[in-house]
């Protein structure tokens, strides 16, 4: 691959949506779809707002013997298609905005890939590494208590996401799989997803959203005549995503130059990054901060690496119409939801910068989920290169419908994405009617 300049000469925004809400971004994402394949008014004002928003409030002991009060959420966007579906963030970040935005972006996502899902997000305000690991699972086993029936194998199924890990999942399904009548202990394991692989997790749901986003780009690459071996990858965020995105692509023979997180930025001029390497320094140091094989580099340096391929794999936000003039990258592929502002895409777009939208590039996450969900149902286990073999075949699906629509509707990747989901959402409205 070439890399054939920055985008030095953007033009200026239409209006300035730096402040703008998630959720009014999610929204504005839905209505501009919408028009573009005429969806049904009535349709329209559904789907247009979560059907329930849950929030309680729940009060936890803590090691100390004081109280503390949490809050945490469930927001059910719509479970037209299926079980409502989405994870579970814990960080002080957490409010009901953000939330709602999340779940909105998941009905969208499960319909574009193609399972029998819904869209739901939740979580809690709070920042699990200020509490003992005691402290969290009764945080989590309180929570799981509070929401009693709001979640269920066939009604609503959490899984981890920002701050969750596979733990989680597993005290959630036991706490709730305790509040059942004995006899049904053993048919609720799949009211979570993205449990640890020995309390009936999936191979490869841990690298399940990395290995969707190597795919995604894949995809996008083979359109163009192109392969992933000999790329050059930029990645911001090395949690769960940034990294297993990071050693996918690494296998995949790209070449990881540089990688930002909470700690601080690391590029290479030539060569790579090894993913292994730098996962055994953040395991111990923290971040990717001082990692010896490579240098320390400002944000700005980080954002304006000579790379192929941008890929944000944090939080939302973080490719601003501030920031766009110093990107090279002619390829960007959204691992974290809402990475891009409207501003910047639009300027991106503009600049003929690739951006490959969240709800299809880091759909795998909801994808191995489902697999997940199906082993559990039918007390199976698939082996690893199943998992990735029907996951390939989703995501690689999901492209091909994204590539029509685009060109059917000539309209960006992120509309044509949005087109296709809530296409198959008004076919199945149409056939099934609104009750009563």
């Amino acid at each position: 691959m070439t890399t054939t300049g920055s985008v030095t000469d953007p033009p200026a925004p239409q209006s300035s949506t730096a402040d703008q809400s998630l959720y009014d971004t999610a929204t504005a994402q839905f209505e501009r779809a919408a028009e573009i394949i005429g969806l049904p008014v009535e349709y329209r004002t559904i789907l247009g707002s979560p059907k329930n928003e849950i929030i309680v409030n729940f009060p936890v002991r803590l090691d100390d013997g004081r109280y503390e009060l949490f809050r945490g959420y469930r927001i059910q966007h719509n479970n037209l298609l299926g079980p409502y579906k989405g994870g579970m963030r814990f960080s002080l970040g957490v409010d009901l905005d953000e939330v709602k935005a999340l779940a909105t972006w998941m009905t969208w996502k499960t319909s574009l890939v193609n399972v029998p899902f819904g869209g739901a997000k939740g979580g809690i305000t709070f920042d699990p590494s200020l509490y003992s690991a005691d402290e969290r699972m009764r945080i989590v086993r309180r929570f799981t208590h509070a929401l009693g029936n709001n979640i269920g194998p066939e009604h609503d199924i959490p899984a981890p996401d920002l701050g969750s890990t596979a733990n989680d999942m597993v005290w959630m399904m036991d706490t709730f799989a305790n509040s059942v009548d004995g006899s049904e202990r053993q048919n609720v394991k799949r009211v979570v997803t993205g449990k640890t692989v020995e309390c009936g997790g999936s191979l490869g749901r841990d690298k399940a959203t990395g290995q969707g986003v190597a795919f995604a780009l894949a995809h996008h690459l083979e359109l163009e005549g192109r392969v992933v071996d000999g790329s050059t990858v930029a990645i911001q965020g090395f949690g769960n995503v940034g990294e297993h995105t990071a050693r996918v692509l690494h296998a995949m023979g790209a070449e990881v130059r540089a990688v930002a997180d909470h700690t601080g930025a690391i590029a290479v001029d030539q060569g790579a990054i090894d993913p292994e390497q730098l996962w055994q320094w953040t395991s111990q140091n923290g971040g990717v901060d001082g990692f010896p094989s490579a240098d320390s580099v400002t944000v700005d340096e980080f954002f304006a690496a000579d790379v192929d391929v941008l890929i944000p794999a944090a939080i939302e936000k973080q490719v601003t119409a501030e920031r766009v003039p110093l990107i090279k990258a002619r390829i960007i592929v959204e691992a974290a939801n809402g990475p891009t502002t409207p501003d910047a895409e639009r300027m991106l777009e503009a600049a003929g910068v690739v951006i490959l939208p969240d709800v299809f590039a880091n759909s795998g996450g909801v994808a191995v989920s489902y697999f997940e969900w199906v082993q559990n149902k039918m007390s199976q286990q698939w082996a690893l290169t199943e998992v990735d073999y029907r996951l390939r075949q989703l995501i690689w699906d999901a492209g091909d419908r994204i590539e029509a629509s685009r060109k059917s509707y000539e309209c960006t990747r992120r509309d044509a994405a949005y087109a296709v989901a809530l296409d198959r959402l008004r076919q199945v409205y149409d056939q099934r009617g609104i009750f009563p």
